[in-house]
């Protein structure tokens, strides 16, 4: 289950014959979404835009992920171990993938390749990594939820937590209406924008049949993506139950959950005729529910959604039994959760503990997303992930920025509406008896030991970015991981498993691949900086540059194109599970555990609404890396726990692009 926390994907797709890749964590700037044909005024505070192109125009026609051929994953699985053994372990395992290839790999891949074909409304990916993420029993919090900060409103008055949060929530209602109205500009990546981001190119491509739509976009070089996941963005929730949990999406419900101190308080934001409620209202009844004097409650419920979730799912049983069936349903129908925190950040450390996991009793971590607004007006989402990954989110909150800073509803020093929030907010009271107070004491405990073994530290690079790597012709990502493996390789004297994700939303159903950036160049590259500096000369450790570029780059498109080993092998060896097989002796190779165990789990975030991400390590001897390539820096957010020590980490990862951009200005290493 490594590397599942990332939240950057990457998509890649070719012009002739040249790699042009995009990140979808940036697609606020590389992908427009905003139509020429504005709102008209009577419903302008009703949708963001109105597309002229249907959101789901292209939905029936997109290509359908390819599962790679059997040959070519194994080859680009030994590729891959090649860096993280030594000899004798490589020729073992290259000789358990050979079996695999010509035995039972064989029957498993036609198996699957038979199965896909007769699912052709889907991916082969889509059911067994929801399946995956469903039955896993570990917490979502610090397993799975990752977070991603907003960047402040540049104009500051609007940073007022009661008036971001109330613009917050209205800019959020718009995106909805927008998107089930089917006027959400439909996610497109434009290789030519000057032919295919246009009014006249989207007064044609609308009148083109859905089930063809995908080809009239591809003749003009633009890329449509998959959008089947933006449902359960509002009204949904994960349910724990036994084994395995449920999604829920209530499209009825117009309420939002809002939790304050540990209380919660539900209200509606969408009036009974389908429209925004009047944001001075939202206004009122989130300034009632800041200035509400109850204490926080003794046995705050929304703890137990930090738990194991076996535990939670027979504790949520307890609860339905005590008569909280109704409440439950409210909580779990809401649109979304938004967390109003008494706290202010001290700085990017407490603002990232704060949105990973805060301390358990002001979150409800099943929601599809929680919107976290702290008292100096930071925000931040986090987000379950099983539903979906980043584009859709991401999507969400470069649309909730730009609208909250450009068209905002309500501003500093305008009046709250005079209406009854009493009456209109409600708080919700559970009944607890003494065995659901004892688990949700447990629950606490549990988190609070869980998050007092995180640590998270920070670090800017600023002596260069994107655009000297670009004028050297060096791939911005590429340099970034392989200063993580000169990093790793200066504090710990090893190469060891990296995961950094790729979205393949440029399918139908795609949800992620592994781009797997330890590689042999990476290696013989990191060996020369780190331990033989002056035995080359600059030229030489320009070509291990390049190198490492090169082959980074062309594994980001084999990944992007549904070309990559990781999700192949796992689908097989779901499908051998699911039938009750053994396990083909691939599956128990020491190699296969290793590769598995990534230490290093990788996720990239540039978006202008996107302050930083982060993410929890996915293994307790792992970092959790969230990095951004800006145009003349570099940042990393990153997380450890005990077993390694992050600061070290990033002084070396520093140190690390120090040289490189040493060697990039012609200058020897000392």
């Amino acid at each position: 289950m490594a590397g599942l926390l990332s939240v950057h994907c990457v998509a890649s797709l070719k012009k002739s014959g040249s790699l042009i890749h995009f990140r979808s964590a940036a697609l606020g700037v590389h992908t427009r979404h905003y139509s020429s044909k504005k709102a008209s005024s009577s419903s302008s505070s009703e949708y963001l835009h109105q597309s002229v192109v249907p959101s789901m125009h292209y939905q029936k026609s997109l290509p359908r992920l390819p599962i790679p051929k059997l040959e070519d994953t194994i080859r680009r699985y030994l590729a891959a171990q090649k860096p993280l053994l030594d000899d004798d372990q490589f020729r073992t395992t290259e000789k358990l993938a050979q079996d695999f290839q010509n035995g039972a790999g064989k029957q498993l891949h036609e198996e699957l390749v038979a199965q896909d074909k007769n699912n052709k409304h889907t991916s082969y990916i889509s059911a067994p990594w929801f399946d995956m993420y469903l039955s896993a029993r570990d917490s979502v919090v610090l397993n799975f939820n990752p977070f991603m900060s907003f960047n402040p409103d540049p104009k500051t008055e609007y940073n007022d937590q009661l008036v971001r949060a109330t613009n917050m929530v209205c800019s959020a209602v718009r995106f909805m209406k927008t998107l089930r109205a089917g006027l959400l500009e439909p996610e497109v990546f434009h290789l030519n924008p000057v032919k295919s981001d246009t009014d006249s190119f989207k007064n044609f491509i609308r009148w083109v049949p859905s089930s063809l739509s995908w080809y009239g976009a591809y003749m003009v070089n633009a890329y449509p993506l998959d959008m089947s996941q933006y449902f359960r963005l509002f009204n949904s929730t994960r349910i724990p139950k036994h084994g395995r949990d449920e999604l829920f999406t209530d499209e009825k419900g117009r309420h939002l959950l809002v939790m304050r101190k540990g209380n919660m308080y539900v209200f509606d934001i969408i009036d009974r005729d389908g429209n925004l409620v009047k944001p001075a209202e939202i206004q009122s009844h989130l300034k009632y529910i800041l200035s509400d004097s109850t204490p926080a409650p003794a046995f705050p419920l929304s703890v137990l959604t930090s738990e194991n979730r076996d535990v939670w799912a027979g504790l949520r049983d307890k609860l339905i039994g005590a008569g909280n069936a109704e409440d439950l349903r409210v909580v779990d129908s809401a649109l979304f959760c938004l967390c109003l925190d008494d706290e202010s950040m001290r700085d990017h450390i407490h603002i990232s503990h704060n949105m990973l996991h805060g301390n358990g009793c002001n979150r409800w971590y099943d929601k599809s997303f929680s919107l976290i607004v702290t008292k100096d007006g930071q925000a931040a989402i986090n987000f379950e992930h099983s539903w979906g990954d980043g584009v859709a989110v991401l999507r969400f909150q470069n649309e909730v920025f730009k609208d909250t800073t450009e068209k905002p509803l309500v501003h500093p020093g305008s009046a709250a509406a005079a209406v009854d929030s009493a009456s209109a907010v409600r708080r919700l009271q559970f009944k607890l008896n003494k065995e659901l107070e004892n688990g949700i004491q447990k629950a606490k405990e549990n988190i609070d030991s869980a998050i007092s073994k995180l640590t998270i530290d920070a670090m800017e690079f600023k002596r260069g970015g994107k655009e000297q790597l670009k004028k050297n012709r060096l791939s911005p990502d590429a340099i970034a991981q392989l200063a993580f493996q000169m990093g790793f390789l200066r504090q710990y004297g090893q190469t060891v498993a990296t995961y950094e994700s790729c979205s393949t939303a440029a399918f139908k159903h795609g949800r992620t691949e592994t781009i797997r950036p330890a590689t042999v160049h990476t290696k013989k590259c990191s060996h020369a900086f780190v331990q033989q500096p002056g035995k080359h000369s600059v030229a030489e450790l320009l070509a291990m540059l390049d190198e490492c570029s090169k082959y980074h780059g062309q594994l980001t498109k084999e990944a992007a194109m549904g070309q990559g080993f990781d999700r192949h092998l796992f689908a097989m060896r779901y499908l051998a599970t699911s039938k009750g097989q053994a396990l083909p002796s691939l599956y128990t190779d020491p190699a296969y555990a290793a590769i598995n165990h990534n230490i290093l789990s990788t996720s990239t975030l540039t978006s202008p609404a996107v302050s930083l991400g982060g993410f929890a390590p996915v293994v307790p001897d792992g970092f959790g890396v969230g990095y951004g390539v800006h145009d003349n820096w570099i940042g990393c957010n990153v997380s450890s726990y005990p077993a390694r020590n992050v600061h070290e980490f990033l002084q070396c990862v520093h140190k690390s692009l120090e040289d490189i951009f040493t060697v990039l200005d012609g200058k020897p290493l000392s």
